[in-house]
């Protein structure tokens, strides 16, 4: 029997299983569904788009979605050690102050941003920023590219030009502004959850970890959660036990979907499937809420990543990288960023914009998540992302078979003012590649959209090319209203010894990339689990 039990071993997972176990009288079994991390593109950062529609990926998919012509998005999700950790473009970013003060403001105590400074400060090793907002003890690092290409210097100095400032620091005092990328990434290798947190425990006798282990259900007794019963084979099942608590950390898709199969949900909807009421929790599943992106693309008088889509200029970069660790395959795919408001009156930024050195395409045939799909000609792209979405979703069961994936409903764009802030990004996205900057390596005007769309035109372009930039919250909400699933200590309300510790806790989605506040989300929740001891 374990003292705890930690139910997937992703960004969050792989902090709780090293810091329960830094105590050596605790015994912490950490399960997850997928294989090791031994996959070689996992480590590769600029390999990344390998890895989607692997064994290595969950490769979920929404319900048609009535507001985007009826398309069923890809939702990639990390099926291995490190999670989507070991899966993601690896940017680190913290998301706005105003995000925490706001999960507080919805009465969740302890959340507020100088209360959740101090855990991202815990983990982070910064290679390059040292002040009173960096760490440089922790055992995450962070990073910027060792080898920026010359388009990254590019897309500042344009978004200058286009009344954006520069903030060479936007995980320090002020998020807004135009800056390079901070990475995960360390000695030019992918530096996922599982490289940083469980690496260094894996020879602790007191923590266990089984990959390739399907949980079916967590076991209820008398309204306490006493361990889980998984999958082991054809009509087979275990059943593990906890001497304290069972620690959910499926994210944000997974961990509703799991509560449900044991029980635990809206009594109708598991009545629907026949699923044993357990415990009636109506906000399980409920508020998803997740960052939309559509994009601009230019031409290229230079080489960028399109050149490294032809055999002998990839055969090459692979041989740099895995004999001396350099050159373009140490890169994310991605570069710079630039946060604004589409409203100078917003507290916060509610726009994103990511630049790409690809073109990819303009006849809405490239998939973003598979780089054979992208054209050889050199280019590249600004990914404009709404940061704040007014839509919300849900995650159901398709019937009560733990195998079956869950149903994904997003609901993106049913609220309009989503897709009217996105004109809004697209129109600046655009502006920016269009500036005096890009000059030099712009090939004739902007390539896609026309520069001649009107509104309406950006509209069935978003509606034709928006994509999920994978970052689902929100399922499990903490807070105090009828609707929340946890309280403020990330415990589940009604179930003794259970909590749920992951994205899906956020009350509302923070203003940027989600991987980093997940990590603090797990940083502060182990702290919260020794101070209950």
């Amino acid at each position: 029997m374990y003292h705890y039990i930690i139910i997937g071993a992703g960004s969050a997972g792989c902090v709780l299983a090293n810091r329960l176990s830094e105590d050596a009288g605790i015994n912490v079994l950490l399960l997850e569904a997928g294989p090791a991390d031994k996959k070689l593109e996992i480590h590769i950062p600029g390999a990344y788009t390998k890895l989607n529609r692997t064994k290595v990926d969950w490769a979920f998919n929404t319900e048609p979605q009535e507001f985007v012509n009826g398309r069923s998005i890809y939702i990639p999700r990390g099926k291995t050690l490190g999670g989507s950790s070991s899966t993601n473009a690896m940017a680190y970013v913290r998301g706005n102050k105003e995000d925490y003060n706001e999960w507080e403001r919805l009465g969740n105590k302890g959340w507020a941003y100088d209360d959740v400074l101090p855990y991202f400060i815990k983990s982070e090793h910064n290679e390059q920023f040292s002040n009173s907002f960096h760490g440089k003890n922790g055992l995450l690092n962070v990073t910027h590219s060792q080898q920026p290409s010359i388009l990254a210097d590019a897309f500042v100095e344009a978004c200058m030009q286009c009344g954006i400032q520069q903030n060479d620091d936007y995980n320090g005092a002020m998020q807004a502004g135009a800056c390079k990328l901070q990475f995960t990434i360390k000695n030019n290798q992918r530096h996922s959850t599982a490289s940083a947190f469980l690496k260094p425990a894996f020879q602790r006798k007191n923590l266990t970890i089984k990959t390739n282990v399907t949980v079916n259900k967590i076991i209820i007794e008398d309204e306490r959660a006493t361990g889980v019963e998984v999958f082991t084979g054809i009509n087979a099942t275990e059943k593990i036990y906890s001497k304290r608590e069972v620690i959910l950390c499926a994210g944000a898709i997974q961990s509703p979907q799991i509560l449900m199969l044991s029980g635990i949900g809206d009594a109708d909807e598991l009545r629907r499937v026949g699923v044993e009421i357990k415990h009636k929790l109506p906000g399980v599943g409920k508020n998803l809420q997740d960052h939309l992106w559509s994009g601009a693309s230019c031409l290229s008088t230079i080489a960028t990543g399109n050149n490294l889509l032809k055999p002998v200029n990839m055969g090459k970069a692979i041989l740099q990288h895995l004999l001396l660790k350099k050159g373009p395959l140490g890169n994310s795919p991605l570069e710079a960023n630039a946060f604004i408001q589409s409203d100078k009156k917003l507290e916060r930024p509610d726009i994103q914009l990511h630049f790409l050195p690809l073109q990819v395409g303009n006849d809405y045939s490239t998939d973003i998540y598979d780089l054979s799909t992208f054209p050889k000609a050199n280019g590249f792209s600004v990914m404009c992302i709404l940061l704040r979405p007014e839509s919300r979703g849900f995650i159901g069961l398709k019937d009560p078979n733990p195998r079956s994936f869950p149903v994904i409903q997003p609901n993106f764009l049913s609220v309009q003012n989503d897709l009217n802030i996105l004109v809004t990004a697209l129109k600046k996205g655009m502006q920016v590649l269009e500036a005096p900057a890009f000059d030099t390596y712009r090939k004739n005007n902007l390539y896609f959209p026309d520069r001649d769309f009107t509104d309406e035109d950006l509209k069935g372009h978003i509606l034709k090319s928006v994509e999920t930039l994978y970052h689902p919250v929100g399922t499990c909400k903490m807070g105090n209203d009828a609707m929340s699933v946890v309280n403020d200590a990330l415990q589940l309300y009604g179930i003794k010894n259970l909590r749920v510790i992951d994205a899906s806790v956020m009350p509302t989605i923070v203003s940027g990339n989600t991987n980093a506040p997940t990590i603090m989300i797990a940083e502060k929740g182990a702290d919260l689990i020794k101070q209950a001891i």
